[in-house]
């Protein structure tokens, strides 16, 4: 016997993407949008895909897939110093789809003109105070003797993945319950640093986001005839991470590998970094200096904590 009629593509935008509909979206009545800047204003795009099995598991909540696939598109925004004024969405379903998972997904999405997602929230106060733009938008031009920064903690989204796939590990085993959901919660929800962006506008020379893995992103980053030494001690972990590297030091080249942090990396100039800290600090970003722009070519030197030094040449995912 047949299941119940499913909507019309018109019925289901309507019903669950229409009240999303920010200005310019003609409430999605068209297949077009549009959008002015403010005057002084360069406009950012950027256009992510996440793909089931790729980037997400297909059991995943559906309201976490949509904030995924959000967020690290967002991330990408805020590696320019940008702000979000909108999003477009293109959306590919399986053959058995239902209307509960569409609504749960729609719900996984910021609504009208109320501003994008940070930790699973609604952060108003990043639109509407617009300012003029006091720098063209970030190159990549990281200079010899720039330190090297990145936001919050690194690692943990790879080692939820890491859990996800092999749970019975003795490093995942032994976690306390309340750090293996806070590794989970990494991988599923990416926390786009949008906080950061006025301060990496102001004070940032080259930025990006911490998509691929912190070795290949890092190397992508830099120039020819620019390589980079990184301290490996001083690359951020949050607790959770801690104790699973603690457990198990392998997991370390995991951490330094591994994708879906959606963390800033930037570099800034010496002289700019006391005040780049303390201004992304007021925003609620810790900001850590984990090593320097030097001059050469290869990829970047990471000394690690017993003093040897590593490189990772495959650092980065790739999407080919």
């Amino acid at each position: 016997m047949a299941g119940p009629a499913r909507a019309s593509e018109e019925g289901l935008i309507a019903r669950y993407f229409a009240p999303l509909a920010g200005p310019g979206a003609d409430g999605l009545r068209d297949d077009a949008a549009t959008l002015t800047p403010a005057p002084g204003h360069d406009l950012v795009l950027t256009a992510d895909a996440v793909v089931a099995g790729v980037h997400y598991f297909a059991e995943d909540p559906p309201a976490s897939i949509a904030r995924k696939a959000l967020g690290v598109n967002l991330s990408d925004i805020a590696a320019k110093g940008a702000v979000p004024r909108g999003f477009l969405l293109t959306l590919a379903l399986p053959d058995d789809w239902t209307e509960a998972w569409l609504a749960g997904f729609a719900q996984g999405l910021p609504s009208g003109d109320r501003g994008a997602v940070e930790h699973g929230a609604l952060v108003e106060d990043l639109l509407v105070d617009e300012r003029h733009v006091e720098r063209d938008v970030l190159p990549l031009a990281a200079r010899v003797g720039d330190r090297i920064c990145v936001t919050g903690t690194i690692g943990d989204a790879a080692l939820g993945l890491r859990m996800r796939l092999e749970g019975d590990a003795p490093w995942a085993a032994g976690l306390d319950p309340a750090l293996r959901a806070e590794l989970a919660d990494r991988y599923l929800h990416p926390r786009p640093r949008l906080a950061a962006a006025p301060a990496i506008r102001r004070h940032a020379s080259a930025a990006m986001d911490v998509s691929d893995g912190l070795a290949g992103d890092l190397a992508k980053m830099l120039s020819a005839g620019r390589t980079a030494r990184v301290a490996t001690a001083d690359v951020p972990l949050s607790e959770a991470a801690r104790c699973a590297c603690a457990a198990d030091p392998a997991l370390i080249e995991a951490v330094l590998t591994g994708g879906d942090d959606y963390e800033i990396l930037c570099t800034v100039a010496p002289e700019r970094l006391a005040d780049f800290r303390a201004e992304a600090a007021a925003a609620g970003i810790a900001v850590a200096a984990i090593g320097t722009v030097t001059s050469g070519d290869g990829p970047p030197r990471f000394e690690m904590r017993d003093g040897a030094e590593r490189v990772f040449a495959a650092g980065a995912f790739s999407h080919f």
